[in-house]
């Protein structure tokens, strides 16, 4: 069991240590993080050079086609004095019908190739952005990890990265190319036609896109309600899935299904309201385009009747039109699904620029590790300043000795091993390791140096094998399998009908407590390190798996320098030094028979022990 007093489950913010900071949302403009965004994208430049180059040739294919088609019907307009079909087979140029095919066809195959050199730069910039915030969530403290909700955080990667495909898709695929097509047209219709087809056209898209920007920004906040309660949704569900056995325990199946459901309902409401508001802005949309295509087409026939356009002139606007205002239609989905994308990017991004509590400094250097002498000297902590877990604790763990720690629940053991990892730094005094600050060398070399049985075996839900190798990924068979007979495994292991390819399940949940500690010390022997930490390393064994490991233990911890953490004082008897901490102060030191010797509190904690263990046996 975790001790409350030693490593709270949800440790709150001290104020003595720097929280992490994040980048309000609010005060972060959507240009910000287009620019965080770009260096991903410029790192396949010449992709992207190449991508625009085909946009622009599939645009101008597409404009291209109403032209064409307008010489072709001006081309078929009836001459007097020749029948229909010889008109036909004289007037219509077969080059202009393989031009109007070769115009189809160069808009897909541009568009294609588009897509085919730029999918390279939209993956890769997912890839590294991907990464990179996973790399940097590794890095943050424990504390981050304790305090996170995983459902919630995983939700907002994976939106991130997807936000990063919808945002390139959307701008080079959507926006870019529309800005560039209604260029050439109103070029072509200002030119052909005069100016006010271009003034009627961009007033007309004009009030459509502040309509649209408008009642989008308004439906945005609709939006982000539905993603945050889609967000705690998933949190509720993922978090009732992982404590599974609790529920059952409680027979609480029926009290998680209601709290997941009102989440559900909670959604369904804001989806529901934002569906609402999208259907208005889509009514709004389309009264404005009939609006505006209907006075270009009456301008338009004005002028055939007045003899002012052909009837070629007509068709090229009205292609014109459609060919605006289908993409136009989608507008509002654009924006709206970019502003999403740049909210969901942006929460990716606060991530990346978390604070790490517990950082290299700018000159660490390794750790030299020519001695792995541990020394706390006057080390005090706290999770929260008002509660102390250690008050100027000093002891030393000689190269290739071992020094035990003991004392009851709360007194703050495992609050070393944890300071030792740098899973936090103490607050005043200094850990060593060879002399040197821990603070002042890189965090790896330091974990590097360090091999762990913690008192909470959690196993990724991968095989046996995958497991245990973990200790040290590159590790043949049989060294894993040396691994698992020296901490007496390795037969249950076989036993098993998939044998080291068996997989253990969520955290672990297919073994048992034992043989999820087993599998621990498996891949802390298979690493090697020269300082071993066994925090309650046997606590989940029973007594006879415990003597047997316990000669194992012994056997890894020679010429290593060992810190043992333990309750059960059977374990350390022999230690070359013992320390009895209570409420994070050391009491007593010495070795098993001086501090029985004594009869102070080690004294009484060995009788009170033994006690137990005589009424076990009964």
């Amino acid at each position: 069991m975790r001790r409350s007093g030693e490593s709270p489950i949800f440790p709150p913010p001290i104020t003595l240590l720097a929280p992490a900071r994040t980048a309000p949302r609010s005060n972060r403009s959507d240009w910000v993080t287009l620019r965080r965004l770009f260096p991903y994208l410029w790192h396949y430049k010449w992709r992207v050079m190449a991508a625009l180059s085909f946009m622009i040739g599939a645009k101008v294919a597409n404009v291209g086609v109403p032209v064409l088609m307008k010489t072709l019907i001006d081309t078929m307009a009836p001459k007097p004095g020749l029948p229909s079909t010889a008109q036909v087979l004289l007037v219509v140029p077969m080059a202009l019908l393989v031009a109007y095919g070769l115009l189809r066809f160069s808009t897909a195959l541009f568009n294609e190739l588009r897509e085919l050199v730029f999918a390279k730069a939209t993956e890769g910039a997912a890839r590294s952005i991907s990464l990179e915030v996973f790399r940097h969530l590794h890095a943050l403290s424990l504390r981050f990890h304790l305090e996170r909700q995983t459902g919630g955080m995983t939700r907002d990667i994976e939106r991130g990265k997807r936000a990063v495909h919808s945002l390139i898709s959307m701008s080079l695929y959507s926006i870019l190319p529309t800005i560039i097509e209604l260029t050439l047209v109103l070029t072509i219709l200002g030119v052909k036609f005069g100016s006010l087809f271009v003034w009627i056209t961009v007033t007309a898209l004009a009030i459509y896109i502040g309509f649209t920007v408008a009642v989008t920004e308004w439906r945005t906040q609709f939006r982000k309600a539905m993603n945050e309660l889609d967000s705690k949704a998933q949190s509720r569900s993922i978090d009732s899935f992982l404590n599974y056995e609790t529920v059952k325990y409680f027979n609480n199946e029926e009290f998680e299904a209601q709290r997941y459901d009102a989440s559900l309902d909670h959604f369904r409401k804001a989806a529901i309201k934002s569906q609402r508001t999208l259907s208005m802005l889509t009514v709004g949309q389309q009264l404005l385009i009939s609006v505006s295509v209907m006075l270009m087409l009456w301008l338009a026939t004005s002028g055939v009747v007045e003899g002012r356009m052909t009837l070629g002139d007509l068709v090229m606007v009205n292609a014109f039109m459609i060919q605006l205002y289908i993409p136009l239609t989608f507008l509002g989905v654009l924006y709206r699904e970019i502003k999403q994308s740049l909210t969901d990017l942006d929460k990716m991004f606060v991530l990346m620029e978390k604070e790490r509590e517990v950082c290299d400094l700018p000159d660490a250097r390794p750790l030299a590790n020519a001695d792995s002498t541990i020394r706390f000297e006057g080390v005090s902590f706290a999770y929260e300043a008002a509660r102390p877990i250690l008050k100027e604790v000093s002891f030393e763990v000689p190269a290739g000795k071992t020094v035990a720690v003991v004392g009851p629940s709360g007194s703050g053991k495992s609050t070393l091993a944890r300071l030792l990892y740098r899973f936090y730094d103490v607050q005043q005094g200094r850990i060593t390791i060879g002399g040197e600050d821990i603070r002042g060398v890189t965090q790896a070399s330091v974990r590097q140096a360090i091999g762990i049985v913690p008192q909470d075996t959690v196993l990724f839900n991968e095989t046996v094998e995958y497991n245990i190798a973990y200790g040290r990924p590159e590790s043949s068979r049989e060294q894993i399998e040396r691994a698992a007979k020296a901490a007496r495994i390795h037969s249950f292991i076989l036993a098993t009908p998939m044998g080291y390819d068996t997989p253990v399940g969520e955290r672990g949940l297919k073994l048992s407590g034992g043989e999820k500690q087993r599998v621990a010390i498996a891949r802390t022997l298979l690493k090697d390190p020269p300082i071993v930490i066994f925090d309650e390393a046997t606590s989940a064994l029973d007594s006879a798996n415990e003597r047997a490991i316990r000669g194992e233990l012994e056997k890894a911890a020679q010429n290593k320098t060992t810190l043992i953490i333990a309750h059960r004082l059977s374990t350390v008897v022999d230690a070359h030094e013992i320390l009895v901490l209570e409420d994070g102060v050391i009491v007593e030191r010495g070795a098993h028979g001086e501090l029985l010797a004594k009869r102070g509190r080690y004294a009484q904690m060995w009788e009170l022990q033994k006690v137990e263990a005589a009424h076990a046996a009964d």
